[in-house]
């Protein structure tokens, strides 16, 4: 194929918290990459992530939901995603399957008007309402401003997935690809294991602890057919230490049981993962933390 017919350029996914950002993105990649919960502000860092096609190369950028953000970790997450609307070829912008549109959405729109990037809205969740309906909802956002495009896609189901795999290559420049074509993500594979281990950890803890929790991997070594992980979870408070770990270490040991197979499936290898817990008292409030433990403060300014 000639290379002036090949186009290659950068997506972003925004939305608020929970619309499904992470399970599209690893949808239209096919492979999991970025982590998901039911839980809203799971994504906290820019994750990159490639899809790569005879026609082109599209690499999108997962971002964590805008929202009000309460601490410095919520700014950090709320720049992240305001900053990457003018460094794209094209915005997708996911809402939820609604005439409603609210005051978050309504500051969503007052961002994306700023821009002068494409925007494609993307209805989301089309397998929870009747198809009658998402005419109604494409109408009344249709009003709000002007999109380059509307697509209705199914993350869960994949319903749509292809049409916006197409509108989104209409919006991208002729060019080279920036990746090679086996490459889906430029995360170290720590960083991975790490959001997995706090995936399994979301699913598993109560409602008041989740946001207060990060994972370090403080080692992973390589032995025959086996890969030792060290991690250690990080919690604020004393009492939510007692409850990541529960009675008898029962807790820990079923975040570490479900985390297991999705890391062995992702380091093609059998796992040997020991989980451990520290407490930072108000981690999401300090620089030095939350460097350390990958979001950079400095970055998001």
């Amino acid at each position: 194929m000639e290379q002036t017919q090949y186009k290659s350029g950068f997506a972003t996914l925004i939305g608020r918290p929970n619309v499904g950002k992470s399970t599209l993105m690893n949808r239209l990649i096919g492979q999991k990459i970025a982590i998901t919960s039911n839980k809203p502000q799971t994504t906290r860092n820019r994750i990159q992530t490639v899809y790569t096609s005879a026609e082109g190369q599209i690499v999108f950028l997962d971002t964590p939901g805008i929202h009000k953000a309460k601490n410095k970790l919520g700014n950090y997450m709320v720049h992240v995603a305001e900053r990457t609307l003018a460094e794209v070829d094209v915005v997708l912008w996911l809402v939820e399957p609604t005439s409603y549109i609210g005051a978050g959405e309504q500051h969503i729109i007052e961002q994306l008007k700023k821009t002068k990037t494409p925007v494609i809205l993307v209805i989301n969740k089309i397998d929870k309402v009747k198809k009658d309906e998402i005419l109604l909802y494409i109408d009344a956002y249709r009003k709000q401003m002007d999109f380059a495009e509307i697509v209705p896609v199914s993350a869960l189901t994949g319903d749509g997935a292809e049409d916006l795999i197409s509108s989104v290559m209409k919006y991208l420049p002729y060019g080279q690809p920036f990746y090679d074509e086996d490459t889906v993500t430029d995360q170290p594979i720590r960083q991975i294991v790490a959001e997995l281990i706090r995936e399994k950890a979301l699913k598993c803890l109560e409602d008041e602890i989740p946001h207060g929790v990060a994972v370090t991997i403080e080692s992973m070594k390589n032995r025959k057919h086996l890969v030792d992980i060290e991690a250690t979870i990080i919690c604020e408070k004393d009492s939510h230490k007692g409850i990541i770990i529960g009675k008898q270490g029962q807790m820990l040991k079923k975040i570490g049981s479900l985390a297991r197979p999705e890391i062995e499936e992702l380091v093609e290898s059998q796992v040997n993962l020991k989980l451990w817990v520290k407490v930072k008292k108000d981690w999401r409030d300090s620089d030095f933390l939350l460097k350390n433990f990958g979001y950079n403060p400095k970055e998001s300014e």
